[in-house]
């Protein structure tokens, strides 16, 4: 890279973190792998508290450092005089302040928007929350499941006549975050525009709600007579849609189209099917769903593997998938080669794998080396370039419990 060339696309801009676990820390991460420099403020004395979340090696966690790589951290007492004096000098050098407390919190710590704005004219504060700043379930307490519950979302993964399911990752979270880096990307490009900054209100209830791509639709337009449920395995609304036992795992095969239901009894060598009276239309294969999972199954089971059965429907195009583990996944060849798994290394843990940075960009096609701070690692470095300390200054600091390094 040429001398004085950005090392990424948001070079140059500078984000205040209050954020902690994960929809929040996402959205920074995501700053600073785009090249922002952002320095993530612990409150003391314990700091995040996903420091403590599994797994743990030699007193780090694997969680903490997957979400805080590239940050800068600083540890202070905000509630004392002296540390939110701390703060207040490093708004006004700072494009972006992000939060992810509960509703109020960050008032209560004397650092409310109209606060923010006034030591900062220009800057973004953008407040991400379960349920958003405003309306009934502002002050309920948050977490991914809740957000998903009150959205719909968790009542339709589960079987028909069995409880809702759970997924076991944190979709919610991770997407509310990238909301809210993209929120925060736009109302940048609307500062270089106008000058002006402005306040950000993401929740994770908001973010879940569109994930509906076809069910509030149907239920509005139908006047509620269509009333989407949870179908186990199966889309409620396409066949054949969903997962299929194989004879060693699972498939997922999508023939959303009838083109593709076509071609599927091809491969399975029963072109006729297409023409059955109980699968010839969408309708007809919905309302005749056992009996069409029966066939594709009978199919998969008499085919010498599962990764022959993948191999023929791959040939004619079919869209499909084996379901992978987490172990499988990670060792995938498509997603090692585009750095989808990334093997890291940190200071403590050593080489392991993360998931990797999901956006492309042809200027800057190699993803930064980022580390995780330890507790308060950066303070000499914040205050001394921001603020003007001297080392002893911040030793006083640090010994009057006002920043916290460990």
């Amino acid at each position: 890279m040429e001398a004085g060339a950005p090392i990424h696309m948001l070079d140059g801009y500078k984000v205040l973190d209050f954020t902690q676990a994960v929809a929040g820390p996402t959205a920074t991460l995501m700053l600073a792998e785009m090249g922002a420099e952002v320095i993530k403020v612990e409150l003391a004395p314990n700091g995040d508290p996903t420091r403590a979340i599994p797994l743990v090696k030699n007193g780090r966690s694997g969680y903490f450092v997957q979400h805080n790589r590239g940050k800068k951290g600083i540890c202070v007492d905000v509630k004392h005089p002296e540390g939110l004096a701390l703060i207040k000098g490093l708004i006004p050098q700072v494009d972006v302040l992000m939060e992810n407390f509960a509703p109020g919190v960050i008032g209560r710590l004397g650092l409310d928007y109209p606060t923010v704005k006034e030591l900062n004219p220009r800057i973004v504060m953008c407040s991400l929350s379960a349920f958003g700043q405003t309306g009934p379930l502002a002050n309920e307490p948050g977490f991914d499941t809740l957000g998903a519950a009150y959205a719909g979302i968790t009542s339709m993964g589960g079987e028909a006549d069995g409880s809702p399911y759970v997924p076991q990752a944190a979709i919610g979270d991770v997407s509310t975050g990238a909301h809210a880096a993209l929120a925060i990307c736009a109302a940048l490009l609307y500062r270089g525009r106008t000058g002006r900054g402005q306040y950000l209100d993401v929740s994770l209830l908001d973010t879940y709600f569109h994930y509906h791509e076809i069910s509030v639709q149907m239920h509005s337009l139908s006047g509620g007579e269509i009333k989407p449920f949870r179908a186990g395995r199966h889309s409620f609304y396409l066949a054949p849609v969903g997962i299929f036992r194989g004879k060693e795992k699972y498939i997922v095969i999508m023939c959303a189209f009838d083109h593709q239901w076509l071609t599927l009894c091809e491969v399975m060598g029963q072109p006729e099917l297409a023409k059955d009276r109980r699968f010839a239309t969408r309708e007809d294969r919905i309302q005749n769903l056992p009996a069409l999972i029966e066939v594709i199954e009978g199919w998969l089971r008499s085919m010498p593997s599962d990764d022959a059965a993948m191999d023929a429907m791959r040939a004619r195009r079919i869209p499909m998938a084996p379901v992978l583990t987490v172990a499988e996944a990670v060792k995938h060849p498509h997603l090692r080669e585009r750095g989808t798994v990334r093997k890291v290394h940190d200071r403590i843990l050593g080489d392991f794998d993360l998931p990797g940075f999901a956006l492309r960009f042809s200027d800057f096609p190699r993803p930064l080396d980022l580390q995780a701070p330890f507790l308060g690692e950066h303070n000499e470095e914040i205050f001394t370039q921001y603020l003007g300390y001297d080392a002893g200054q911040i030793k006083q600091l640090e010994q009057r419990g006002i920043v916290r390094k460990g």
